[in-house]
């Protein structure tokens, strides 16, 4: 096989690393806490997020297609193939969803007295009195889980922010 013929394989391996990357970082760049999104970003994201388990299995078949196709040294060839390997691994990570990871409800919230309980003068707080039991969620727990399961007063409850 030419050269020529050789080097028209990189180019695929390439762009499909580079597709990959793509569907994989920019919806969780974009959709992060503690950030404000802009209302088109927000939009190409979830779109991103809605077809990048589809898109990213297309770019790790083509990527592990170019490398069996690829002929070149062995040195090469084994670029190839840890080029294709990582497609694959993205077209995996494209299917976990890292914010029901990183936000998860917290079940097993623990409480202070309050004449105990460490807040900051200016801590926003959602607080709940039900049959006079009374608990307190501080909005910056709150912004990190955004679901407190807990019970008070005999009654199950879920706070959210």
């Amino acid at each position: 096989m030419t050269v020529s013929g050789r080097i028209r394989w990189i180019p695929v391996l390439l762009g499909c690393l580079g597709v990959s990357l793509i569907l994989v970082i920019y919806p969780i760049y974009v959709i992060r806490p503690f950030r404000a999104q802009g209302a088109r970003e927000l939009a190409v994201a979830l779109m991103i997020s809605r077809f990048r388990p589809g898109l990213t299995v297309i770019s790790a078949l083509a990527a592990v297609w170019a490398a069996i196709r690829y002929r070149g040294r062995w040195w090469r060839r084994t670029l190839a193939a840890a080029g294709a390997v990582l497609v694959c691994a993205l077209a995996a990570l494209a299917r976990v969803n890292v914010y029901e990871l990183m936000f998860h409800p917290d079940d097993h919230p623990a409480f202070a007295a309050a004449s105990e309980a460490k807040l900051d003068k200016d801590d926003k707080l959602i607080v709940v009195n039900v049959r006079g039991s009374a608990r307190a969620y501080p909005i910056r727990t709150m912004g990190y889980h955004h679901v407190i399961n807990d019970v008070v007063g005999g009654t199950a409850l879920a706070a959210t922010y």
